[in-house]
């Protein structure tokens, strides 16, 4: 069955279950939802990067200056050329002359910008050197469906670019999903294509805190109100959303017919819950690593997996939240007693040489410019101290060992604060924020010795 305007309106005017028909196609699955690796092997190596390997020091190579806010970045596969997403709602072109003043998209009109709303992340169509197709999640005033008490509506939409790559074709808009957002904060927001092919969808868990208060639902936990993070049957939040935008027209979809929750009780387009703000996630292969915002004690990077469930807000990180003790599962009756899954990566609100306030996901890198970092992957916080952080691989166990990384030279001046992370065609690994002056786009390079 393909989703078209009549699904849309359904999900922006219910916060009730509903039924969906699933009915896959394209790329083939592993079985149970979990997307297939490629079968290639990448750069570096995946069996743990010793730590006297890794980069002393991290240098940025400043590619465009004078932005706002850039949240996002995608680069071309045909042409040397990176789409830049602000929060204000445009979509700039960034080339080997630098940033076009004209660009690709503007959709400020549109856009319900402030705080952490506003256009959230941008995505390119596996085969955008022949389809032109352009994914964008942006936050909008409340359309029509979403309650009034509301503070505005999730959109996710796609556009077709011109040939020429440096506009997109007038009143091309196709409206793929709506979800009304009761709060104005934990919006998520990145969105992702797998190596299967189909489109995978960052919802935060509605907003306030806790999980609590004006769109949040019940659960089965009694330890803590809420919440949707592990609610799958009455709205879309909280999780981590699997999409075959390729089936019907374009502005439709199809549920996968191996998302874990088709054929169980709860909303089809679910692909794992328990999270409370996945604002940025990356693929590398068929891995699916997740940021997570935390509530107030721990930043959390999750490796997110087919029915995963992650815990919030049971859990934050792999701690008890507002509770001395909690389960580390769900009861035998709540989808038959799964496990709440631990980060692989967290880091607590303190001052540690690893510590922030709002994890930033980044990329595993695959890059050339660093040896002996292949396979490690490469994060952040929002704010910065004048450093990154890089996980490696454990030889055994969950937990990823995790250290900061210095910024080298003036690094720490124009990069206090980091709001995403990027990764080129060649792996390598750039990063996105705001320096004392304005906000930029740096690629990561070895520091001068």
């Amino acid at each position: 069955m393909v989703h078209g305007p009549t699904r849309r309106h359904f999900l922006a005017t219910s916060a009730t279950a509903l039924a969906v028909g699933a009915a896959g196609c394209g790329a083939v699955s592993d079985g149970d939802g979990t997307p297939p690796d490629d079968g290639t092997d990448s750069p570096g190596s995946d069996a743990g990067t010793p730590d006297a390997a890794l980069p002393e020091s991290f240098a940025l190579e400043t590619l465009a200056s004078g932005l706002d806010a850039p949240l996002d970045i995608r680069f071309s596969p045909e042409a040397d050329r990176r789409y830049i997403a602000e929060q204000q709602g445009l979509v700039h072109v960034h080339g080997s002359g630098g940033l076009r003043s004209e660009p690709l998209l503007d959709l400020r009109e549109a856009v319900d910008f402030g705080g952490e709303k506003g256009l959230l992340g941008i995505e390119l169509h596996p085969d955008f050197a022949e389809t032109r197709r352009l994914f964008v999640r942006y936050s909008s005033p409340r359309r029509d469906g979403s309650p009034s008490n509301y503070s505005h509506t999730f959109v996710l939409a796609e556009f077709e670019v011109r040939e020429d790559g440096r506009r997109v074709r007038p009143d091309s808009e196709r409206t793929v999903l709506e979800i009304p957002q009761p709060q104005g904060n934990h919006n998520a927001g990145d969105l992702a294509f797998g190596p299967d092919g189909y489109l995978y969808v960052a919802v935060g868990d509605g907003g306030a805190g806790g999980d609590q208060g004006r769109g949040h639902v019940e659960d089965w936990y009694d330890g803590v109100a809420g919440g949707n993070g592990q609610d799958v049957r009455e709205n879309l939040l909280g999780s981590i959303l699997r999409l075959d935008v390729d089936a019907g027209e374009r502005g439709e979809y199809e549920v996968p017919d191996d998302n874990p929750l088709v054929g169980p009780e709860g909303l089809d387009e679910h692909f794992a819950w328990g999270l409370r703000n996945p604002y940025r996630m990356s693929f590398d292969g068929a891995e699916l690593f997740v940021g997570d915002v935390g509530q107030g004690r721990y930043e959390e990077i999750n490796l997110v997996t087919a029915g995963g469930n992650y815990g919030w807000n049971v859990r934050e990180g792999a701690h008890c939240y507002e509770a001395d003790d909690c389960p580390t599962e769900t009861p035998p009756d709540v989808r038959g007693g799964e496990a709440l899954v631990d980060p692989i990566v967290e880091y607590p609100h303190t001052d540690a040489p690893v510590s922030g306030i709002s994890v930033i996901g980044g990329y595993v890198y695959r890059g050339s410019a660093f040896e002996g970092l292949g396979g490690a992957y490469v994060f952040g916080d929002l704010q910065a101290n004048g450093r990154l952080f890089v996980a490696t691989r454990p030889g055994e166990g969950r937990t990823w060992p995790t250290r900061a990384i210095s910024l080298a030279g003036d690094g720490d001046e124009r990069l206090q604060r980091i709001l995403s992370f990027g990764r080129d065609g060649d792996g390598e690994v750039y990063v996105l924020g705001l320096g004392s002056e304005d906000g930029a786009v740096h690629r990561l390079v070895p520091a001068a010795e």
